[in-house]
């Protein structure tokens, strides 16, 4: 049963590529099509050999007939290989003068002139081949049937030229219909490349799309990152500070209750300040507000008096950034100062900001041991990650034995 499955497979398949199946009159059909639609080029080369004084004239017909051709090309495509071929779009009217202009500058209609005069003839050509192809291999293989149309010769072998006929023209219909497909899969390749819009200028437009759709992520999350900030400052933290205010009121008056009571209280009081702590050092970690309302500097200011060890701070800023490139700046300089208290065992650090022109710089140097990596989960892969949100470019050089420096670069296009 398998042999025999794998033989009816076979045959099946085989039966799909052969002379009468679908595939092969498609493909026919298709390359067959393009015969007419060559003819204006073809007559254009006519004129030109017959009447070289005419050339202009003849060429500037088929420049005028290409949008028709190219709809025409277009359709043919779709509606006989399935094969999209996406218009180009212009800005302007074909009417108007501006919109005459922009084709005949823009660098796709001279594609698609390209293909009108070049390609298309070369592919009517294929077509009215594949049909004499078709022709001759079927008189040849029949040529049995209408032998007796023929002057009858007597005498021995008159019969080999007919049998050489009939096997060359089924030989011929064999290969007729590989023929027409490689012929509709070369005219396919040359559509995609001449009729539609430039790859170049696609690549480019959905470059500038995605760049556009990630930009309008990053400030969004930004701008939800803030409302969780402004969510937990005004409720959560507010009600904190007020269940310590009640606590520590509580341990000042009720001085009469017995020691097991009070140390409950005073223990509820410590957890509240340090759960208010805590929540301050969250919310700064989401979104200051200090960088929202005073800037960079600012910000950055708190972070180094927070530091544990000294940080001599620098911050030239001729105007400020986008919000979300503050932002990431903020949280590189917060996450690269965390990581020097955490693992660096320096006794300094310092951390400068420069803006020039639409790049802002930031180095932070500190004269730790050095030998930071990033494959020893330091932060510092958090810190490629967020500095490559925003297109930045990171670079990192911690010899052992220090000094480590991280310098970050962000575009403030952003």
């Amino acid at each position: 049963m398998g042999l025999l499955g794998t033989l009816r497979r076979t045959s099946s398949r085989l039966a799909g590529y052969a002379p009468w199946s679908a595939w092969a009159w498609r493909n026919t059909a298709f390359t067959v099509a393009a015969v007419p639609m060559a003819l204006p080029a073809a007559a254009a080369f006519a004129t030109m050999l017959a009447a070289p004084g005419r050339t202009p004239g003849a060429l500037l017909v088929v420049l005028l007939l290409c949008p028709l051709l190219t709809v025409l090309q277009r359709s043919r495509f779709q509606s006989l290989l399935d094969l999209v071929v996406p218009p180009v779009g212009y800005e302007n009217p074909p009417l108007q003068p501006r919109g005459l202009l922009e084709r005949l500058r823009s660098e796709s209609t001279w594609r698609q002139y390209g293909y009108h005069l070049l390609v298309s003839p070369l592919t009517g050509a294929g077509g009215a081949l594949i049909v004499l192809s078709w022709a001759g291999g079927a008189a040849a293989a029949s040529v049995y049937g209408w032998s007796w149309l023929l002057p009858h010769q007597d005498g021995p072998g008159w019969e080999t030229p007919y049998d050489l006929l009939t096997v060359l023209g089924g030989l011929l219909l064999l290969a007729t219909p590989g023929l027409a497909a490689a012929l509709a899969r070369l005219d396919a390749f040359a559509a995609a490349a001449l009729l539609g819009p430039s790859r170049a200028k696609e690549l480019a437009r959905r470059v500038e799309d995605l760049a556009e759709s990630r930009a309008g992520v990053l400030d969004a999350a930004d701008l939800e990152r803030r409302r969780i900030e402004r969510d937990l400052h005004d409720g959560a933290q507010q009600r904190l500070v007020a269940l310590a205010m009640n606590l520590g009121i509580a341990r000042a008056t009720m001085t009469d209750l017995p020691p097991e009571a009070r140390a409950v209280i005073d223990e509820a009081h410590r957890e509240a300040k340090e759960a208010i702590a805590e929540l301050n050092s969250l919310v700064r970690g989401l979104h200051p507000a200090v960088l929202e309302d005073r800037g960079l500097d600012a910000a950055l200011s708190g972070i180094a008096a927070r530091a544990p060890l000294p940080v001599e701070l620098t911050v030239e800023l001729e105007r400020r950034p986008g919000p979300t490139v503050e932002a990431v700046a903020y949280f590189v300089v917060s996450e690269a100062l965390a990581n020097v208290a955490k693992h660096a065992r320096a006794t300094r650090c310092s951390v400068e900001a420069r803006r020039t022109a639409d790049l802002l710089r930031i180095t932070v140097t500190d004269d730790g041991a050095g030998g930071a990596d990033p494959a020893r989960g330091t932060g510092l892969v958090g810190l490629r990650k967020r500095v490559g949100s925003v297109d930045g470019t990171i670079v990192i050089s911690s010899p052992l034995g220090g000094p480590t420096v991280v310098t970050v670069e962000l575009p403030c296009g952003l």
